[in-house]
């Protein structure tokens, strides 16, 4: 089994995650179980994902959970548009957390690369 604290993709997801939610506590108070909830589950899947993969016993097991996190980049990514567009966001933070996201989303297509 591998150790998920041994990855920088985990270490960047589980910052982001934080970030995530410093950034939604001044959502409204009415897309509490909206957006709000959404964003920061999607957030909070990649380094849950990346760290279930690291607990199986086999590469493809391991590929299987960084493509369900690598898929939650994408969700994030739209998720972090919306907000912006409805005006949740402001620009510097959404461009911020989008920079973060396609790090993210870039270091685990190549993790998977290297397990295929």
């Amino acid at each position: 089994m591998r150790d998920f604290h041994n990855y920088k993709v985990w270490e960047k997801g589980h910052q982001f995650a934080l970030n995530i939610y410093k950034h939604t506590k001044s959502f409204p108070k009415e897309e509490l179980f909206g957006i709000t909830s959404q964003i920061r589950r999607a957030a909070t899947s990649i380094p849950f994902n990346i760290a279930e993969g690291c607990g199986r016993r086999s590469d493809a097991e391991f590929a299987y959970f960084l493509n369900i996190a690598a898929g939650s980049t994408s969700e994030v990514e739209e998720e972090l548009l919306l907000s912006y567009d409805l005006g949740f966001l402001n620009k510097s933070s959404y461009l911020e957390l989008n920079d973060a996201i396609n790090e993210i989303k870039a270091m685990l297509n190549k993790l998977i690369e290297t397990l295929h």
